[in-house]
């Protein structure tokens, strides 16, 4: 029996884009992310010319069937960017930063490099929070931004800027995300027409999930676009029925066994 070899750590996608670069193509062209929580499925990603791939804390609920992100730890984070950082070598590498682990700039900062250190090119947080940036940024750490939901402190899931205070409230956000040093930013589950204001005012790039096609590029969970589970967003159309080509495969398996195969 031959001698297992682990993995090679990868410190940094090859020939990836990185985030000034992804922040230049503003207004270029479009980007295209999705995520990943483990290996098999980063190997896939990485070679399909995606720009982002997303370790997002949305594993909480997807891959360990918690019932919301807030349950993620900044070790589960670790754990999955590792994992996915040994599958993308072509593709910027994007890790969420789990609730609780940038309450302010000095925590932000420890929490992020803990990230980049497991394998992340850049992180993302969730808020207007410009100090918190302003740190990170000033570490050398390039920061993703987030706007609109924002599932780690939502009550509900809903769609914002109905009102004008709300989408006052989210653009001037944005503007202040911007203005700190984000490259990139995430506009979730925003009204389009606010998503398209919030990405006409911003000198960065934007990457919308559910909140129309306005945006610089959009972003979705993989396991619900390729039908892992039941009862997708209403705003995910899933491209194949996986789980049902896991549990055939399955039976499959079971019944020749079970006939002596």
């Amino acid at each position: 029996m031959g001698t297992y070899a682990a993995p090679r750590h990868v410190a940094a996608a090859t020939g990836a884009l990185a985030a000034p670069e992804i922040r230049a193509l503003k207004g270029v062209r479009r980007l295209a992310m999705l995520t990943a929580y483990d290996y098999p499925t980063a190997l896939a990603l990485d070679a399909a010319g995606l720009d982002l791939v997303l370790v997002g804390d949305s594993l909480g609920e997807v891959e360990l069937g918690y019932p919301s992100t807030r349950w993620v730890t900044l070790d589960m984070m670790r754990h999955h960017v590792t994992a996915v950082r040994h599958g993308v070598t072509r593709t910027h590498l994007v890790a969420d930063m789990p609730a609780s682990t940038y309450r302010d700039p000095e925590e932000a900062v420890v929490s992020a490099r803990a990230l980049i250190e497991a394998g992340a090119d850049s992180v993302k947080l969730e808020g207007a929070l410009v100090p918190e940036v302003e740190a990170m940024v000033a570490a050398g750490i390039p920061v993703m931004g987030h706007v609109g939901l924002l599932p780690q402190t939502a009550e509900e899931r809903r769609r914002h800027g109905k009102t004008p205070a709300e989408a006052d409230a989210i653009a001037a956000g944005a503007a202040a995300l911007d203005a700190a040093g984000c490259y990139a930013m995430v506009i979730e589950a925003v009204v389009p027409e606010v998503a398209r204001r919030v990405t006409e005012a911003v000198s960065c790039p934007t990457i919308g999930i559910a909140a129309g096609a306005g945006c610089d590029g959009q972003v979705l969970v993989s396991t619900d676009l390729l039908g892992l589970l039941p009862d997708p967003p209403s705003f995910v159309r899933p491209r194949v029925d996986l789980a049902g080509v896991i549990r055939d495969v399955a039976r499959e398996f079971a019944t020749e066994v079970r006939h002596g195969a």
